[in-house]
């Protein structure tokens, strides 16, 4: 069995300040050999330049591989293609295809009239245009805009159908999401890698504050674990390593292959991770 590999997502920074953050955590994290690092790409598409500008960045001053993340809001298809086209020409031939997220002080998601109106139908675009590698999202515990898990498998489905050739999740803290996941997944066919996503905690709060949103529990373990360690960062950045490593451990002992980090730009949580289970091996 070929040994495990990691990726690691960025997002684009919004000041000069946190573009030299950045840069120190790409540099930090580059020794580690990922296979690929994904940059993300704001809700209404609204870090699109900065965006572009990171990933040119990354090929043109590091031998990591980018992965460049798209969405369907806020854009024509014409636009959109135009992005992906942008994206071949510098050299990027990895797209995590979204739907992406409403824009700021918009609740739900409202299709651009002349847009994709879905990641599938962005999928399909982007694989007319050229033959992208293409990730797409998935939900261990469920989208919280869908009906039912079969719905939402139903659509991760479309996905594949339209050319995904990887399925990366959301982050989760009880493991048991991801193998019950694993599990649906494989009674409905769905034989892609599905890529365990990885969030190593560096603010409790702030964690609590965007799962809340997105749909991760919370375990009431984890809560009672970390409540409090924010005020005290050395110790909860210890429990933070610590625990992603075990999880991770699990995650490998089940035959995981790949490990993707969600590092919010900062190195010291997932190198950390990364040095307890020796990788890389």
């Amino acid at each position: 069995m070929p040994n495990p590999t990691v990726s690691f997502e960025f997002f684009p920074p919004k000041s000069e300040e946190m573009e030299l953050k950045l840069w120190d955590s790409l540099k930090a994290l580059e020794p580690l050999g990922p296979t690929f690092v994904s940059v993300t790409y704001g809700a209404g598409g609204g870090t699109r330049e900065r965006t572009h500008h990171t990933v040119r960045r990354i090929i043109e001053e590091t031998a990591l591989k980018p992965a460049a993340h798209l969405t369907c809001v806020n854009a024509s298809r014409d636009e959109v293609d135009q992005v992906a086209r942008n994206y071949w020409e510098a050299g990027v031939r990895h797209i995590v295809a979204l739907r992406g997220d409403p824009p700021q002080g918009m609740e739900t998601y409202s299709p651009h009239p002349q847009g994709y109106r879905y990641s599938s139908e962005l999928i399909a675009g982007l694989k007319r245009l050229h033959d992208f590698e293409i990730s797409v999202a998935a939900f261990p515990e469920k989208h919280p805009n869908s009906t039912s898990f079969d719905a939402d498998i139903d659509y991760l489905k479309q996905k594949i159908d339209a050319g995904a050739t990887r399925a990366i999740t959301q982050y989760f803290f009880d493991t048991d999401h991801y193998f019950r996941f694993r599990d649906r997944l494989e009674k409905r066919g769905i034989t892609i890698p599905v890529v365990p996503g990885i969030l190593p905690i560096g603010n409790f709060a702030q964690v609590k504050k965007f799962s809340a949103m997105c749909g991760a529990s919370i375990p009431a373990w984890l809560e009672e674990k970390f409540g409090g360690l924010d005020q005290n960062p050395a110790r909860r950045n210890e429990a933070s390593i610590n625990l992603a490593a075990e999880q991770c451990r699990k995650l490998l002992a089940a035959g995981v292959q790949h490990l993707h980090f969600y590092t919010l730009n900062r190195a010291d949580l997932t190198a950390g991770v990364c040095r307890l289970l020796n990788f890389p091996h």
